[in-house]
């Protein structure tokens, strides 16, 4: 009953993950991108969106980490690696392959070169960035919304074939 208890506390604790990292993605692209996008002078909207995602990336980068880790122990709990054989489960493909780019981009790339990357053509092209930006952060949302859409679906049993 004890390992039941740490699966129950792991889906709790996934499910807190999740609500915290995707609903701050929901947040700057439907929020802060678009109000961002709107400040007139150049160097104050660069400033103003690196500060106020700066204040958010240490929680995306937590959650994503706390997601990951509970999402790898539910899996290895229940040993349902072959779910990823099974297309009836593609809501876990999709979740993973969310985290994993979320992941990447957090921890890889944004440090290695896309911080800066986005400074330089926010310094020289600003409106196109922003929109960029924007249309990259929609395509994410909306993956991560059609991941937890079938996640919750799929995990109380529903079958989407």
């Amino acid at each position: 009953m004890e390992n039941f208890d740490n699966f129950v506390i792991a889906r709790a604790l996934h499910v807190i993950g999740v609500v915290l990292w995707i609903g701050g993605v929901a947040f700057v692209t439907t929020v802060l991108i678009p109000a961002v996008r709107r400040i007139d002078k150049l160097n104050e909207r660069q400033a103003m969106f690196e500060w106020l995602e700066g204040r958010f990336g240490w929680q995306a980068k937590f959650t994503t980490l706390l997601t990951g880790i509970t999402g790898f122990y539910m899996m290895a709990f229940l040993d349902a690696w072959d779910r990823y054989l099974q297309l009836e489960f593609w809501w876990i493909h999709l979740m993973t392959l969310v985290w994993l780019i979320f992941t990447l981009v957090l921890f890889v790339l944004e440090p290695l070169f896309l911080h800066q990357w986005f400074r330089e053509q926010a310094q020289t092209k600003s409106h196109r960035t922003f929109v960029r930006l924007q249309q990259m952060h929609i395509l994410l949302l909306t993956l991560s919304l059609i991941a937890v859409f079938g996640a919750v679906a799929g995990s109380h049993g529903y079958s989407f074939s």
